[in-house]
């Protein structure tokens, strides 16, 4: 029942193309009436619910597509490809994307363990590919409910926003993807620091005995478990952040060397280069065959 009212909601409020604003900061509402290919795009740490169609995303060769049956969880920011590819007027995508605020992910993350709920150690550690696909479940349909339910009454929204947003977040953490997600934000993932130190600093040079050295590790063990986490090694993480990045600037209107230049390269003939080898087009010959929304790559 809370999902049909949730699609209701969502359909009611989403009129648009692309993305809509609810009124609680980091929540949006989307909705896609075309088929998009799956497009260079960047996942920073969301949920991304779907209550009509579906939803595709590749990272790093592995493909995941999440409907109503199964919700997205990328606690760390991933480059990947992502796209609507069953999206039509006649059958639209609905969905939801919820940003995971670091500071409240972390202090929940933390208060579970406090109380006994600790996250139970595996061999080997955080393996994991950077995405994971969690069953809707009876907690995370009615967090959600409540949640989209404020978005009607900016006084509602304002007194009790952050506290409903605190219990979907509680429900994602004890959900299936939970022990996956708590990790991400629990003390000592060096990793998932890492991550985030690239990805709010891509205009900057980066090396990957810099990463390591925040990591507080060495570069061979660094390298180890950042691959475990990621399925990437850590050059590899950060030309696709760069790469992707720029691609969903050019798309949106930047010109070519002033994308290069956000995302960090030098020398334009470079960035043209390594461009070119994973997209298989030029940036100009990239840029100039989008026709698709810019924010529907998330």
């Amino acid at each position: 029942m809370s999902k049909d009212q949730i699609r209701q909601l969502i359909q009611n409020n989403a009129t648009q193309e692309g993305l809509t604003g609810t009124g609680i900061d980091g929540v949006r509402l989307f909705r896609a009436t075309q088929a998009i290919p799956c497009v260079p795009a960047v996942y920073e740490p969301s949920v991304i619910a779907i209550v009509s169609g579906a939803k595709e995303a590749v990272l790093d060769g592995h493909r995941y597509i999440y409907d109503d049956s199964r919700y997205m969880c990328c606690p760390m920011s991933m480059p990947v490809k992502a796209g609507t590819p069953t999206a039509s007027a006649e059958s639209p995508l609905y969905g939801v994307i919820i940003s995971l605020d670091k500071r409240m992910m972390t202090e929940l993350s933390m208060e579970m363990e406090n109380t006994g709920n600790v996250i139970p150690e595996v061999k080997g550690g955080l393996r994991a590919q950077g995405i994971r696909l969690a069953a809707w479940d009876d907690a995370f349909a009615d967090a959600l409910l409540r949640l989209l339910q404020l978005g009607g009454n900016p006084a509602d929204t304002a007194i009790l926003g952050e506290a409903r947003l605190r219990e979907l977040y509680y429900a994602i953490l004890k959900g299936e993807a939970g022990r996956f997600a708590r990790q991400a934000f629990g003390a000592g993932n060096a990793i998932a620091r890492s991550i985030a130190h690239v990805s709010s600093h891509l205009d900057a040079p980066i090396s990957i005995d810099d990463m390591a050295s925040r990591a507080g590790m060495s570069r061979a063990a660094f390298h180890r478990k950042f691959k475990q986490v990621t399925t990437m090694a850590p050059i590899q993480f950060v030309k696709s952040m760069r790469l992707n990045n720029a691609a969903m600037k050019i798309a949106g209107g930047m010109s070519v060397n002033e994308a290069a230049i956000d995302v960090g390269y030098v020398s334009p003939s470079q960035f043209s280069r390594e461009f070119r080898r994973m997209y298989g087009q030029s940036p100009r010959q990239w840029g100039d065959a989008q026709q698709f929304p810019v924010e529907m790559g998330q």
